[in-house]
């Protein structure tokens, strides 16, 4: 995938954050399951019950989440593009191994880039979608306000992790 693409407001959004943290913290709170278990569902709609990621291009990018007491509910992706503590793209469009996926769900690529700023790193998530339309279904679901809730307890999660032991 290219290093370049076009943000195109009108279908796509970013939330941008600084994180207190080197990027090499960060990178282990992206890409290591028992992080991404601590941050990833916002904790007051629910919880992640698995997550299985193998970084690298092709690789899985599963976690199952649970809604209340609900079932848990598989999300599952494939990994495009990995650049070690820069660069991480995923999509639910692909399942693992590059396979065409089916699923009922609004499809997304996300990616995030991170760079090392003064002490900390500059963190950017961002969410393509296909259409205007897909687009407003996910504000309209809650699904922009979930990722900004996941991505402020990614940033208190990593902050914690760079915090000096008692």
């Amino acid at each position: 995938m290219s290093r370049q693409f076009a943000f195109n407001p009108r279908l796509d959004f970013a939330i941008e954050r600084f994180i207190d943290a080197p990027p090499r913290l960060v990178w282990e709170a992206l890409t290591k399951p028992e992080h991404l278990k601590e941050w990833y569902m916002p904790r007051p709609w629910g919880r992640v019950v698995r997550a299985e990621l193998d970084v690298r291009p092709g690789g899985i990018f599963s976690v199952d989440i649970a809604v209340g007491d609900g079932e848990a509910s598989p999300n599952l992706g494939c990994f495009l593009e990995v650049v070690p503590l820069e660069r991480l793209v995923w999509t639910s469009m692909l399942f693992p191994g590059f396979r065409p996926a089916v699923f009922d769900d609004i499809p997304i690529t996300a990616i995030v880039t991170m760079r090392p700023e003064g002490s900390g790193t500059r963190y950017v998530f961002t969410a393509l979608h296909r259409s205007e339309a897909d687009l407003a279904t996910n504000r309209e679901s809650g699904f922009y306000q979930g990722t900004e809730i996941a991505i402020d307890q990614f940033v208190e999660h990593v902050t914690a992790m760079s915090a000096p032991a008692a």
